[in-house]
């Protein structure tokens, strides 16, 4: 039987994990509610939703790895905390059955607010709203029968990233040469993550079972302001800067009083008003793998909107 490599869900990390694995020659079958999912001779998409385990038997048969790439349907802990650990749970409990390793991409929202940069070690013990909600996801993958890896990311950048600070909120923004407003500060250093590093982090650790049960960082790049990354975006655009100005985080506190979005952002706002850095040196070391160089990530990123705009 072929090995089949699952992945689910087809949104910016689902789908770069697809595109990979397709490329190097994997059979893929993706998972998605509506049947979505990019297109590749080596993609099977099969429309399943993997919170209902009933429907996971059949699509997990021949799965020697599964990357579990969905998220909530809305950006609020009560929505996380409602859908994500069931179907979570539903996937390792079908993982289980056939031998396959779960694969997560995480965020770092479970270490809360530290000092210094963020390591593998940093205690991952955030309690409150959105952060708590993946303390909890972690925990009850380490307590799981089913082998795992999570893959830590910082915000995202790169071809099919979307819903970003560093997506669509900024990059067609700064190719019109419109002012872009960011949160928190423009000159705090801040990591980003190029979804390709954190998708071939993914796909390296499910196909080592001696980084099974780790959790690991994905290759990220030294840190850069908002305003350097605006800056970059332009110069690999061809445009000029656009004028740049920062919503203060009390702003968002103030009007989230009215607004569930503002409420929402201004709780993990603090990662974009002081410094915000990962470090991802130790997993680079046993993965593997380099992070992107920051210029090239930026171009492949500005060409990706600018087709997607022709």
């Amino acid at each position: 039987m072929t090995a089949i490599h699952i992945v689910n869900g087809a949104g910016q990390v689902g789908t770069t994990v697809a595109e990979q694995l397709a490329a190097a020659g994997y059979q893929v079958r993706v998972l998605t509610r509506s049947g979505s999912g990019p297109e590749h001779p080596l993609i099977e998409r099969r429309k399943v939703d993997v919170s209902k385990p009933a429907e996971l038997a059949a699509a997990f048969e021949g799965a020697v790895a599964v990357y579990h790439c969905i998220h909530g349907s809305a950006y609020t802990a009560k929505a996380w905390r409602a859908e994500l650990p069931g179907a979570e749970q539903a996937v390792l409990a079908a993982a289980g059955k056939v031998g396959a390793v779960v694969v997560f991409p995480e965020s770092l929202y479970s270490y809360g607010e530290v000092d210094g940069p963020m390591t593998e070690d940093t205690p991952r013990s955030a309690t409150r709203g959105k952060l708590g909600v993946r303390t909890e996801l972690l925990r009850a993958r380490e307590e799981s029968e089913t082998n795992t890896v999570s893959v830590a990311a910082s915000d995202f950048f790169g071809p099919h990233v979307m819903m970003s600070h560093a997506g669509e909120r900024m990059v067609p923004t700064v190719l019109a040469g419109k002012k872009m407003r960011v949160i928190g500060s423009l000159d705090q250093p801040h990591s980003f993550t190029f979804v390709p590093d954190l998708a071939a982090a993914m796909i390296a650790a499910a196909q080592n079972p001696a980084l099974w049960n780790g959790f690991y960082h994905a290759p990220t790049s030294a840190p850069v302001t908002q305003r350097q990354l605006i800056e970059a975006y332009a110069a690999a655009g061809g445009v000029p800067a656009p004028k740049m100005s920062a919503i203060p985080v009390w702003v968002l506190k103030a009007t989230g009083i009215f607004s569930v979005d503002a409420r929402e952002l201004a709780e993990t706002a603090y990662q974009f008003s002081r410094p915000f850095v990962v470090d991802s040196a130790r997993s680079e070391q046993v993965l593997g793998l380099r992070p992107t160089p920051f210029e090239t990530a930026v171009k492949t990123t500005v060409d990706w909107w600018r087709a997607r705009q022709d």
